[in-house]
């Protein structure tokens, strides 16, 4: 329960933005007097994901010095009250204010469960939770993507509710959690009681600026598919949104299927090893989606793609938890999801200038195989300190 309980708030950074997706039209129409609407209305899905971007290391930083258990509690009651605030906002600059709430909210409890984690486990069990975010997820998209549908047949506000599930979470990681301290005996001494610790001494620059590179570089071909597979589908002839979001669906199972095998392969292969079959499934992925003459095609490989995604992911979580010390593991896990959450970011901007150089969408998706194929490279690098996620932990 315990690990349940930290696995759960990760679906929290998944709700901010998916459930919304289906009623933003009736957002539109709702704020369609206000100056420049078009610009703000979306902003109410991603000024969370840029809070997240920014202030993850913040976070971090926090969750060190006053405890992580604590400050994640509150996070959870900011996420409820700010989350929900909408139900009863009428005006648009006072919700995105409150969707700047949502952001600082969802950077704490992403940094500070993901942590505890870390704290909690270790070798092959912490693996296996770590890895376990990552499909938990991607499933939990494909859950809020159809309840915010529909809850938004009620009315725009509706899906604000969902946001009180936060509380829910507080009473579980109230009850099977405790203050992490270095080992299981000071936990128990100390509940209660933060760290107090902000210290940089003994935090790996080096290690920890390479391994984030990788991240941004890694998390712009993470997100491809599953903001752009749709564009995609309708290039080719598609119609029906309902039956091109479905289909998005179907391909990005390959996400927590690629987590499995990492399940099974990320405690026995190095990690360049690992790096590089990800990068080899990504590029391939892209390759023949950007070849397909057919949906079919098409959705083999988002499929080979997500997969390729699905194993990446929980490696460069896994890779960065292994080399952080408890005394600074708050602010190295919010240092990796800030660059996670940019190539976030970063991944449409790269499309949109891939497609312009490459006559249209895909013709992107060629560029960013080829650019996929340079993991190659990075997997090289890696392996040659010879050491799997789980072999780094030892030296960690």
């Amino acid at each position: 329960m315990t690990g349940i309980s930290l696995l759960l708030p990760i679906t929290l950074t998944t709700m901010a933005i998916v459930l919304l997706t289906p009623i933003v039209p009736d957002l539109m129409v709702r704020f369609a007097d206000v100056p420049d609407h078009e610009y703000w209305v979306p902003m109410i899905l991603t000024l969370p994901s840029l809070c997240v971007a920014l202030l993850c290391p913040v976070a971090g930083m926090l969750g060190d010095y006053f405890g992580r258990r604590r400050l994640l509690l509150f996070s959870f009651l900011l996420y409820a009250a700010v989350g929900v605030a909408p139900v009863f906002l009428t005006d648009l600059t006072h919700i995105l204010i409150s969707r700047v709430g949502v952001g600082i909210a969802e950077a704490l409890v992403y940094v500070l469960s993901t942590t505890m984690i870390g704290d909690y486990y270790r070798g092959a069990a912490r693996d296996k939770w770590l890895a376990a975010q990552t499909a938990f997820a991607s499933m939990s998209a494909l859950l809020f993507f159809n309840l915010g549908g529909i809850l938004g047949e009620s009315g725009w506000r509706t899906p604000f509710w969902a946001y009180a599930s936060a509380l829910v979470m507080l009473a579980l990681v109230w009850k099977f959690t405790w203050e992490p301290g270095k080992d299981d005996a000071e936990a128990a001494a100390k509940r209660g009681q933060g760290p107090q610790s902000l210290s940089w001494a003994g935090f790996p620059w080096a290690r920890m600026a390479m391994i984030a590179a990788i991240t941004i570089y890694g998390s712009i071909f993470f997100y491809t598919v599953q903001i752009q597979a749709p564009s995609g589908l309708a290039e080719l002839g598609l119609t029906s949104p309902a039956e091109r979001g479905f289909l998005t669906s179907i391909a990005s199972i390959g996400v927590p299927l690629g987590t499995f095998f990492y399940s099974r392969l990320g405690t026995r292969w190095p990690v360049g090893r690992l790096l590089l079959l990800e990068f080899a499934l990504l590029s391939l992925g892209f390759m023949l989606m950007a070849r397909a003459g057919s949906v079919t095609v098409f959705l083999s490989g988002c499929f080979i793609n997500q997969v390729g995604a699905g194993l990446l992911l929980p490696t460069l979580l896994v890779w960065s938890m292994s080399i952080l010390s408890f005394e600074v593991r708050g602010r190295g896990t919010g240092f990796w999801q800030s660059a996670f959450a940019l190539g976030q970011f970063l991944s449409p901007v790269v499309v949109t200038l891939a497609g312009k150089h490459a006559g249209g969408l895909l013709g992107a998706f060629m560029i960013l195989s080829i650019a996929a194929m340079g993991g190659v490279v990075i997997a090289v690098a890696a392996s040659l300190g010879g050491r799997s996620a789980n072999g780094v932990a030892a030296h960690g």
